[in-house]
């Protein structure tokens, strides 16, 4: 059985709450978590375990404003801007390293959008080089059809942002709309680690990311090898379209794969319980498959 480890990681005077799940063996692979909004690392059922069962180690952490990292009512929500997420999000990865093992980095919904926007920023292309591959479950690139907030509600909020950035807001996707599994939704309105808070300076910096992804004008750091993504059909959380959109444009990224989850919902890790070992081991074959030479995967075609 995986063994489970809780800690701490300290930025500053800030310290975050961590958890991994280490394979009873030497390790094959790492993998970096980033969880998604209102959420916390204890959410992912049996994603962690199964990884770790087929020797893939996992190390995550709840997110500063997010689950246990959250140590006062007025921290709820309280992330910083993106350039306080992503620090953190690097100061976590380079805990891991260096690594005997290759190191891969998994973002869902918030956090696959705060990972590509990582993988996409100049200041740490030298860390590039560190990850083997990079995954996303679901990720926020844009809102649902039909979901999309209007341009003056954007604009007012961004601006709001500016002036009242620690301004705590409801921002709570409805429970029913991110799972099929009625148990999952009764779990996510009875979790006490979930405050459904966002404040105005985290939810533009929500936004400001997206509209770089959807609009192009994030572009992936050249040392970025490999890409999965995931997304499921009916997603009412974040857009499939836009991810499908989002990843044909990578055409640098030889190694690249989109896999379409049809008719599931936004946390492919908690849909259907017959469902969610298939999404674990969609994860696990495609880590196990890049940890022979690189060039059978950079000449090989991109599944699109």
């Amino acid at each position: 059985m995986p063994t489970e480890i809780e800690g701490t990681h300290k930025i500053g005077e800030h310290e975050l709450f961590t958890k991994s799940w280490k394979p009873d063996e030497p390790p094959k692979a790492k993998l970096i978590f980033i969880h998604g909004f209102n959420d916390h690392i204890d959410r992912y059922y049996t994603l962690f375990p199964t990884l770790a069962s087929r020797g893939i180690e996992v190390h995550g952490f709840d997110q500063r404003g997010w689950g246990r990292s959250v140590r006062k009512p007025e921290h709820k929500g309280l992330t910083g801007p993106t350039s306080t997420v992503i620090s953190d999000i690097v100061s976590f990865i380079k805990q891991h390293l260096p690594s005997s093992v290759p190191v891969f980095v998994m973002g869902h919904s918030m956090g696959g959008g705060e990972t590509m926007i990582l993988a996409s920023d100049p200041q740490y292309e030298d860390l590039m080089p560190s990850i083997r591959g990079w995954i996303l479950e679901s990720p926020f690139i844009n809102f649902p059809k039909g979901q999309e907030p209007g341009g003056i509600t954007v604009f007012l909020g961004r601006l709001a942002g500016r002036f009242l950035p620690h301004k705590q807001r409801l921002s709570a996707l409805p429970a029913e709309n991110l799972t099929r599994d009625p148990e999952v939704v009764k779990s996510l309105k009875e979790d006490e680690l979930i405050h459904d808070m966002g404040t105005l300076e985290g939810l533009a910096g929500l936004l400001d990311r997206a509209a770089l992804l959807s609009q192009g004008k994030a572009k992936l750091n050249k040392g970025v090898r490999s890409i999965w993504l995931g997304h499921g059909t009916k997603d009412m959380g974040t857009s499939y379209e836009a991810s499908d959109a989002w990843m044909r444009q990578q055409t640098q990224v030889k190694d690249r794969e989109f896999k379409t989850y049809d008719g599931w919902y936004h946390q492919l890790h908690a849909d259907q319980p017959d469902n969610r070992l298939v999404f674990a081991n969609d994860v696990a074959d495609w880590i196990l498959a890049r940890l022979g030479p690189e060039d059978v995967h950079q000449t090989s075609a991109a599944k699109l």
